[in-house]
């Protein structure tokens, strides 16, 4: 037992390590001065060349990137954005988000009898062990709380804003996870109580992870959504919640991600409104 909690505690290090690298420039360099290409050369009336024109690209206007961090980050702004983010959750794009994370739910249901018979005949592999422990609210709390004091310790506002959303989307994920626990009332695989649904796991890990992305963007935020789906993954060998748990946990965590970095810059993945149902669409852009 020792070994596996030390496993945890280098895993939670890691991740708290990761959060907290210096984040990239996100904006366009200061004032430089570069000539356009204007074609020939233009000519006064005497036959005379006049010196190429140059143009200030601060004069240029700027894509919309991400909105400046916070100047205060305390524990007072920090309520007070929490009270906002609740504020903001009934939106007609968190309500997609529900639908769709219902849909596959309901998609799924009929084969979670299936899915639990199928891990109850064979012994639930070792490689999913940690799932456990990982996506506790012990494990992911203290590592976002350790990301927000580093960066208000260094006075590095970046990333105490990381950490401050990163407390902020659990925080909401738990809210509506545990109001959705006691309203649904669904027994558990294993027998032993009535909040399965959702699955707090996978809400957890997913806001944690929604919430990365919207400050790192993907290529960090890949190696947080695969360690977000073996934590919901692993609820099921572990005969904890059925496959249609774990679906709307997950749907609930990016709600809840997506809220609290409302101010940042877009989710490349976004719900619209088609005629007959919704469509998922992946939109890339670049600032060059």
């Amino acid at each position: 037992m020792s070994g596996l909690r030390n496993r945890v505690l280098v895993i939670a290090c890691t991740l708290i390590l990761w959060a907290t690298r210096p984040l990239s420039a996100q904006t366009f360099p200061g004032s430089r001065v570069v000539p356009p290409d204007f074609g020939p050369a233009y000519l006064d009336d005497q036959g005379a060349q006049i010196d190429t024109p140059y143009l200030d690209l601060d004069q240029v206007q700027k894509p919309a990137g991400p909105a400046p961090t916070p100047r205060h980050t305390g524990i007072k702004a920090m309520a007070k954005d929490l009270i906002d983010d609740v504020k903001h959750l009934p939106s007609t794009e968190n309500l997609m988000w529900a639908g769709v994370g219902g849909g596959l739910a309901l998609a799924v249901h009929p084969a979670d009898d299936n899915v639990q018979n199928y891990f109850a005949e064979r012994n639930p592999p070792n490689f999913f062990v940690l799932g456990k422990y990982l996506g506790q609210s012990y494990v992911l709390l203290p590592a976002a709380v350790t990301v927000y004091a580093i960066g208000r310790i260094k006075d590095r506002p970046k990333v105490s804003h990381v950490g401050m959303d990163l407390i902020q989307s659990i925080a909401i994920a738990e809210a509506l996870t545990q109001t959705l626990k006691l309203t649904t009332r669904r027994e558990r695989p294993d027998g032993s109580g009535k909040d399965s649904f959702p699955s707090g796991h996978s809400s957890d890990t997913f806001a944690f992870a929604t919430a990365l992305e919207r400050h790192l963007g993907w290529k960090y935020a890949v190696p947080a959504y695969i360690f977000a789906s073996y934590v919901a993954m692993s609820r099921l060998p572990d005969n904890r919640h059925w496959l249609s748990d774990v679906v709307f946990g997950s749907a609930v965590g990016i709600i809840s991600g997506r809220t609290v970095t409302r101010h940042g810059r877009e989710f490349p993945v976004t719900v619209a409104a088609v005629p007959g149902g919704a469509a998922i669409m992946y939109v890339r852009s670049s600032h060059n």
